[in-house]
């Protein structure tokens, strides 16, 4: 069996830490670097319920994708819900290791987990990382389908293909226009809208959008058109978990070393319901007297 530190190496080198943004957290929260490693859980969130779910399992370290102290802290105290997520770990020989940033630009990265989801194919990074020589390392991915759709039709194969949310798929645009590329980024994209309008393409998925920038996304008319999917954040950042386990199980398989790799299936959004509004007035695009 590895210990730690060995595997925490060649976590580094799939998710080079110098690669995450400066105000990024990543890397190894707690753990003994001596410790032996059998069983490996990864997760999209460090909340106690993926902890609960590591200490049921018998795994020896948690890989997440979200970090446990993005802002730092002052306290571990077991009275605070990431405090006793330290706690839990500590207590059950648990370590925690964290590559967000780090693995959103990687190759691959969080957005071709995303791509893969949907069964897209990939043409290259959205906004490429300038240090790769061969241009496959970057944020987001261009994409295209597998065949034209219609937004309506893209909808909802999205929701079909992607983890069960309340959320669903939410989408902006004409539900007849034909999508034939697509930008993805997995987690929030919304500053990522003048490096989409760029590329030229039919439509961008990703999450998190707000009012005002999708707004302003889908009346801008240069290079016609932007039709916007909005999904879960958790959704589409989780499909990274098993790229990431297949690619530690690669490495274990290449080192003799046997590691078990198990993905979490537990839903960490945090929204967990959803009902469809029923508005007093059918809501019309033009304009008129007011009544």
């Amino acid at each position: 069996m590895p210990v730690l530190s060995e595997v925490l190496t060649a976590l580094d080198a799939l998710w080079p830490p110098e690669r995450a943004e400066g105000w990024d957290a990543v890397g190894t929260v707690c753990g003994d670097p001596d410790a032996e490693v059998r069983r490996v859980l990864f997760a999209v969130d460090p909340v106690q319920e993926i902890v609960d779910e590591a200490v049921r399992l018998g795994a020896d370290l948690l890989v997440t994708h979200h970090p446990l102290y993005l802002r730092g802290t002052t306290t571990v105290a077991a009275s605070t819900f990431k405090g006793k997520v330290v706690h839990t770990l500590i207590k059950h020989d648990i370590a925690l290791h964290v590559a967000h940033t780090n693995a959103d630009t990687a190759d691959p990265g969080v957005s071709d987990a995303l791509a893969g989801a949907l069964d897209l194919h990939i043409l290259g990074p959205l906004v490429p990382d300038a240090s790769d020589p061969a241009g496959r390392r970057g944020l987001g991915r261009i994409c295209e389908l597998g065949h034209p759709m219609t937004l309506a039709e893209f909808a909802s194969y999205a929701a079909a293909r992607l983890p069960a949310t309340a959320q669903g798929i939410r989408a902006a645009g004409d539900p007849d226009r034909e999508i034939r590329t697509v930008a993805v980024s997995g987690g929030s994209g919304d500053s990522l809208f003048d490096d989409v309008r760029a590329a030229g393409v039919d439509a961008f998925l990703t999450a998190d959008l707000r009012h005002h920038p999708a707004s302003e996304a889908t009346q801008r008319t240069h290079n016609g058109p932007l039709a916007l999917l909005d999904a879960a954040h958790w959704a589409t950042e989780w499909p990274w978990c098993e790229q990431a386990a297949a690619q530690l199980d690669a490495v274990s398989d290449r080192h003799g070393w046997g590691l078990r790799t198990h993905v979490s299936r537990t839903v960490t959004d945090p929204w967990t319901a959803h009902a469809a509004s029923a508005p007093r007035f059918t809501p019309t695009h033009t304009t008129g007297a007011p009544r």
